[in-house]
């Protein structure tokens, strides 16, 4: 069962697009960029940020794990070297 989320995903996509345009222009800051378009679309900028930080992950332009390769991890058990669910075969 998974957790409904707060935030449409359009809204999610739409926010961090604002965001990395801001951040584009010259003389702008990523943390004012959030807060300003946080507040405007009611979105808390602390969790604003994080969608950024991440979608700038998934698009290689910041260093850490991708989306793709965290869902692939939590699945690996590293003790059988299987996938969950997986039996050897």
């Amino acid at each position: 069962m998974t957790v409904p989320m707060k935030y449409p995903a359009e809204l999610r996509e739409r926010a961090v697009r604002l965001v990395l345009d801001a951040k584009a222009e010259p003389d702008s800051s990523g943390k004012g960029a959030c807060r300003r378009i946080g507040q405007q679309l009611g979105i808390n900028a602390d969790t604003l940020r994080g969608w950024v930080a991440q979608a700038e992950v998934d698009a290689g332009t910041r260093p850490d794990t991708s989306s793709d390769t965290a869902t692939r991890l939590a699945g690996w058990n590293g003790k059988t070297g299987n996938y969950a669910g997986r039996t050897p075969s």
